[in-house]
């Protein structure tokens, strides 16, 4: 059960990866940001973004909230 995968690999743009909170750009899928699932959609946030509202993601609040 720890090899299911639970959902599809997000497609990344020829353009890279934009942060969904400001729109940063980046070359492929970078290590250091923050992917999160909502509504069925995977949405990509660059490290400032992420630690700005670290604990909204960590008690799971949609990104409308934060």
């Amino acid at each position: 059960m720890v090899d299911q995968k639970t959902h599809q690999q997000a497609e990344l743009t020829p353009d890279g990866t934009v942060c969904a909170r400001c729109g940063a750009v980046a070359e492929g899928a970078p290590p250091t940001w923050t992917c999160s699932v909502e509504n069925g959609e995977r949405w990509y946030f660059c490290d400032r973004c992420a630690r700005d509202n670290i604990r909204a993601i960590e008690g799971r609040l949609d990104s409308s909230w934060w």
